[in-house]
């Protein structure tokens, strides 16, 4: 395979056409090598338009979201080289690395080891030195990182039913998360500011489906 006209071909015919049209962020993306966030035996996938399973023999459980959908939540975020981040899945290391070129400091929180210990390396071996891999449960997860906070931005790297009250009160003012909410077959990623001490503002960017995280509540679907 031709890496680099496979990552050329990537950022051109899939991401520009997301409405990608950062160019800090399409440079990042066509230097940073996303092949190196991919377990081997997915490598054939790391340009490819799909999510990729991180787990051989689990094809039902954490994957890395397609290219367009990791560069477009990069590119509504608008981190700046002052910014404090907090991911929520580290998945792969992929998007904590995107995030840490331009971001100050990213703390990104997975609870599986495996996952772990593989994004730590991959980080490593790319030289991302401002990046925190910590290990939680799922529950703890999903709590965010109330002692560290407030952040400038947080990621939810995959889907949630609801955003948790909890996770926007980490945000400073004027912070901002991005995550995708709701149920198949239709969820949206959503942008959501504080305007205020006590306010947020809401933008619902665009439709597609990701993975659940772990360990955030579902609503009751008991009706009456």
């Amino acid at each position: 395979m031709d890496t680099e006209l496979a990552r050329f071909n990537m950022i051109e015919q899939q991401i520009r056409p997301w409405e990608v049209l950062d160019q800090t962020v399409l440079t990042l993306l066509a230097t940073l090598r996303r092949e190196d966030f991919v377990p081997p035996a997915m490598r054939a996938l790391a340009f490819v338009d799909t999510q990729v399973p991180l787990l051989p023999g689990d094809p039902a459980g954490p994957c890395m979201l397609e290219p367009k959908v990791e560069a477009r939540l990069l590119q509504e975020l608008q981190v700046q080289r002052h910014e404090k981040v907090l991911e929520i899945g580290t998945g792969s290391g992929f998007m904590a690395a995107l995030l840490a070129h331009r971001a100050q400091q990213v703390v990104t929180l997975e609870c599986r080891p495996a996952l772990a210990r593989m994004a730590r390396e991959s980080l490593r071996r790319n030289g991302v030195l401002n990046v925190q891999v910590q290990e939680v449960t799922a529950a703890e997860g999903a709590r965010g990182l109330p002692a560290e906070a407030p952040f400038d931005a947080i990621v939810l790297s995959g889907s949630v039913a609801e955003l948790p009250r909890d996770l926007l009160e980490q945000l400073k003012v004027g912070g901002r998360l991005v995550a995708i909410v709701g149920d198949e077959p239709v969820m949206r990623a959503r942008l959501v500011t504080r305007v205020a001490a006590a306010a947020w503002s809401s933008t619902d960017l665009f439709d597609t489906v990701a993975p659940r995280l772990e360990g955030f509540a579902e609503p009751s679907r008991f009706r009456f």
